[in-house]
């Protein structure tokens, strides 16, 4: 399909047609584990990435194939590879890119299991982080070095929903010759496009936004399918000779899809972390009802944050969507249709009272989750973001006194009224 289509049309049709063998419309769960070679020679071409087709689910699937299509459409990237989640997703992105020794330069501003990702587990391969406030942006300029092969970020960053300047991060990575990583999950490709503003990937939660409706876990990543990764010589695993395919050069063969079957051909055989059919099938639906439902997230979460705003309860709220917001003014640059449903509120009693006000809710659910249809909140000082320290949970918008909410599409008066009743128990 054409990307000449609006986005409400890409998210039901992109990367599905009727099933030629059946008529069936909407898109089939290919329950299966392998796929019959028409012959020995299809079987060679297939596993000499000579021939495009199916060889064994861990690799590719149908059902699979059709929600990367159109995850890639959505976000204007020439291809997308899906796997079990959005931290698989993130190990995804920078398989091919990193070695032992390299590193990344990566925002403080995310999610708290990303950043144990980023600041614990990674080590284990050798890679490492240097975390950067990414609004100094000459701070972000200095953190790289001949050893750093990649830059991440977020669009909107959880749990704040604070909104990055990808532009100027962006005109940073060109300069250095390095790809821009987005986070775009909090965001979704509805309200924020990573890809149009210099982003060379886009990595993702489908578990989140995507599907919609708490269901499934998954994750993807996306590749603009501009960047040349042997112009350098950093990315030797796309432009180089790959032993495991008699010396193909991914780059020089696939051009711009080159990441996206290297991530397939080498990243889903070696690390496994495939997506099975029946979740991809759950998010396909869910994207049907992406564009109406970020509209009414957005919406509500607009009234619910002005609302907590004017509450003398509260100290501080978060949302980019306010004008008292210092992230206001690139709502309209970078996020046009809106500043997403996430943001914290910090409340005036300090850690005991957000246990009280979680505790006190009754249309909220407490859970480590977001971008689902309910509303809901967590402490992310004692949850998510436990794991760290309280200097980097204050750094990544967690600290003791703040609550992140995640703003679902209920009534918006609903909630302003749980959200009250709650508040008086917890400040009582």
């Amino acid at each position: 399909m054409t990307k000449t289509y609006g986005f409400d049309t890409l998210q039901v049709h992109a990367g599905a047609e009727p099933d030629p063998a059946t008529g069936a419309r909407q898109v089939p769960i290919y329950q299966t584990t392998a796929y019959v070679f028409r012959d020995a020679d299809h079987a060679a071409a297939l596993f000499n990435l000579q021939e495009v087709g199916y060889i064994y689910s861990r690799l590719t699937n149908p059902t699979v194939g059709a929600l990367q299509n159109r995850i890639a459409a959505l976000e204007g990237g020439a291809g997308a590879v899906c796997c079990s989640s959005g931290h698989a997703a993130q190990i995804m992105a920078l398989f091919p890119l990193m070695a032992p020794g390299r590193n990344i330069v990566a925002s403080t501003r995310l999610y708290g299991g990303t950043v144990q990702q980023f600041s614990n587990t990674i080590r284990k391969f050798g890679w490492s982080a240097t975390f950067v406030d990414f609004d100094d942006l000459d701070a972000v300029a200095a953190a790289i070095d001949d050893n750093t092969r990649a830059i991440f970020c977020e669009s909107i960053a959880n749990p704040g929903g604070y909104i990055t300047d990808l532009d100027a991060v962006a005109k940073i990575a060109d300069a250095a010759g390095l790809p821009l990583i987005v986070d775009n999950t909090s965001a979704t490709p509805y309200l924020c496009r990573p890809i149009e503003h210099g982003a060379t990937l886009v990595v993702h939660s489908t578990t989140k936004y995507l599907t919609g409706n708490g269901t499934v876990t998954g994750g993807a990543v996306v590749d603009s399918g501009t960047f040349d990764w042997s112009a350098s010589g950093k990315f030797p695993s796309l432009s180089d000779p790959e032993p495991a395919y008699h010396g193909l050069k991914f780059h020089e063969a696939l051009g711009p899809m080159a990441f996206t079957f290297y991530g397939i051909a080498i990243g889903l055989r070696d690390l496994g972390m495939t997506m099975n059919p029946q979740g991809a099938h759950y998010t396909l639906m869910g994207i049907e009802t992406l564009s109406l439902r970020m509209d009414r997230h957005v919406a509500n979460a607009q009234k619910v944050a002005a609302w907590l705003e004017a509450d003398p309860r509260v100290e501080a709220v978060t949302y980019a969507g306010l004008p008292s917001s210092p992230y206001h003014e690139r709502v309209a640059r970078i996020c046009p249709k809106g500043a997403g449903a996430l943001f914290t509120v910090a409340l005036k009693g300090g850690y005991d009272a957000c246990v009280k006000l979680v505790n006190g809710l009754e249309l909220f659910s407490h859970v480590a989750n977001l971008g689902d249809t309910r509303s809901l909140i967590i402490h992310s000082a004692s949850t998510t973001h436990r794991q760290l320290s309280p200097e980097a949970r204050a750094k990544a918008g967690a600290a003791d006194n703040v609550v992140r909410l995640s703003i679902g599409i209920e009534n918006a008066d609903d909630l302003i009224a749980d959200l009250d009743q709650a508040l008086a128990k917890a400040t009582a």
